[in-house]
């Protein structure tokens, strides 16, 4: 390994800059792939003569799936290296892309999904294994603050973009698209994949030095020991219902709420992940002194819970329903940097892949079983109750951070 791979104190700033942006493409790409089917569930709903719940459970198979491979690729990340598993994702989702186009029962759909869910698995455990081993730690909050905004770039960027080709052409048109971004991404990052390198037999040498203490603790699996991982990822799973919520069910009930035209509808969204964006990039400032972190959090959330109780109980005019929801995801991205430093605070050394990979498997199971209830709410016309249940989730959370923190002082884990 180069000198500056295994010394982050010693890398300059455009190396740490170059890897930063691969991975943050590829996260983009993770969450593009997660939102395109859910925009174009008018079209398919006809297609295919389903209801809402039908078609949450399709966004319930993608999830399942991707919690399991997430908690088992963050092992593959420990012992081969995160690049490997990286282009394998990334292939998978761009398979998915043309399986959903090509589909012609809605089983088709599951299958589709769970390609999709595998592919999506491997980002977490990668990027983070990534960043913690490569990134000067100077600029971890940083790494985060980017991260967090190009997953929320992808989600912004998933319904312009296929809801314009479903509209033109046809919603398969739309999925096939998708696929061939995906696609795209896969050749940027093979022909920059010198950058992604992460000396093999250097991790297993510190992975193996780790693995002695393990052994005398109680093994690789010891971490799964430690309360704040189990706290992180309760956290993980409450924040996965939020962006569930978020992403397949509020601007349509808002819509409903408050008599928003179709043409404002897709607004919504966009303006959430816009704004969001927005809010990871001053919260990646706000992480400076990592002790303040349950309180970002506390603080975004709270904000964020307010609106939608605004959104929920209030009467203004259509048009500012879009901004709400960008105040929304504006708040709620300034916590996002801060999101990520609870999990590096609370995870062992050498156990970067597997901790990541279990906590933000929390992540898939939330945004599993969201879809289900959620959408039987739907179903029935409770719109008002999906807004309600977004403020109850996002309030949750606040609690959840500061669990964390009681949690990590239990158990002295190095940071």
């Amino acid at each position: 390994m180069t000198a500056t791979a295994s010394a982050p104190h010693q890398r300059s700033l455009g190396a740490d800059a170059q890897l930063i942006g691969l991975v943050g493409l590829a996260h983009a790409i993770s969450h593009f792939s997660q939102l395109i089917l859910a925009p174009l569930f008018p079209w398919i709903k006809d297609a295919f003569s389903l209801t809402y719940t039908e078609l949450g459970a399709v966004l319930t198979m993608f999830f399942v799936v991707s919690c399991v491979v997430q908690a088992a690729s963050g092992f593959l990340v420990d012992k081969m290296g995160p690049r490997p598993v990286l282009f394998a994702g990334l292939g998978l989702l761009a398979l998915s892309g043309f399986v959903y186009a090509l589909a012609q029962a809605y089983w088709m759909l599951f299958l589709a999904a769970a390609l999709a869910g595998i592919g999506n698995g491997v980002f977490h455990p990668v990027d983070y294994t990534l960043f913690n081993r490569k990134v000067a730690p100077t600029r971890l909050g940083h790494a985060y603050s980017v991260h967090g905004i190009t997953g929320s770039l992808g989600w912004a960027l998933a319904p312009i973009f296929v809801v314009p080709l479903a509209m033109a052409f046809s919603w398969r048109v739309a999925l096939a698209a998708a696929g061939g971004v995906a696609l795209a991404v896969l050749l940027v990052l093979w022909v920059y994949r010198r950058v992604l390198e992460l000396d093999v037999k250097e991790v297993h040498k510190a992975t193996g030095q780790g693995a002695q203490q393990q052994r005398a603790a109680g093994g690789e699996f010891d971490f799964l020991r430690i309360p704040a991982v189990w706290m992180c990822f309760g956290f993980f799973f409450v924040y996965a219902v939020v962006i569930s919520v978020v992403q397949t069910f509020a601007p349509t009930a808002a819509a409903h709420l408050h008599a928003v035209p179709v043409a404002l509808v897709a607004m919504c969204l966009t303006a959430y992940m816009v704004a969001s964006a927005g809010g990871m990039l001053v919260g990646g400032f706000l992480v400076a002194d990592p002790s303040r972190v349950e309180r970002i959090v506390a603080i975004g959330f709270g904000l964020a819970a307010t609106v939608a109780l605004v959104l929920a109980l209030a009467d203004f005019p259509a048009p500012l329903v879009p901004a709400l929801f960008g105040a929304m995801g504006f708040a709620s991205g300034i916590a996002g940097p801060s999101r990520d430093l609870l999990v590096k605070r609370s995870t062992p050394a050498n156990a970067t892949g597997r901790v990541y990979g279990v906590v933000y498997a929390g992540l898939d199971i939330g945004q599993a079983t969201a879809p289900l209830i959620f959408g039987a709410l739907m179903d029935h016309g409770q719109y008002r109750s999906v807004i309600l249940g977004l403020a109850v989730v996002q309030a949750v959370l606040v609690a959840s951070a500061f669990n964390v923190q009681r949690a990590r002082r239990t158990v002295l884990v190095p940071t």
